[in-house]
């Protein structure tokens, strides 16, 4: 598991190059204290308060890329579920300070998930 990156994964930094080449400014990893929790999403825009995360299809349990590893397949269907339920947890506190949270899965083409984030973005606006 030491080759699994944390940041900067393949799918995130393709996804921030259309992004920035679209013109819109963000910061990565910002850890973001909502409530009780911080959390560092992916990209963070903070004028409009927008939150996106870039999902890999094994971690979090994609339905169409999602695999379940056959050895010590226990373990894993109980780490890939502790995932998942951190991950609502963490949508729920963000949303409930007021951040708009976007969920990228890996799979999706880095120029439409830069259109969703866009309209995302756009629609957000700027916040005072």
């Amino acid at each position: 598991m030491r080759g699994n990156r944390r940041v900067d994964t393949r799918p995130e930094m393709l996804l921030r190059s259309e992004l920035h080449r679209r013109g819109l400014r963000f910061r990565k990893h910002l850890a973001i204290d909502a409530l009780s929790l911080r959390v560092r999403p992916d990209i963070v825009f903070t004028g409009q308060r927008v939150a996106v995360f870039v999902d890999g299809c094994f971690w979090y349990g994609c339905a169409r890329h999602g695999t379940h590893p056959r050895s010590n397949s226990a373990y894993w269907e109980a780490k890939l579920a502790r995932n998942r339920a951190r991950d609502e947890i963490v949508q729920e506190t963000l949303q409930s300070a007021g951040w708009q949270v976007l969920r990228i899965w890996e799979h999706v083409p880095p120029a439409a998930a830069a259109e969703i984030v866009a309209k995302a973005v756009a629609e957000a606006g700027d916040h005072p």
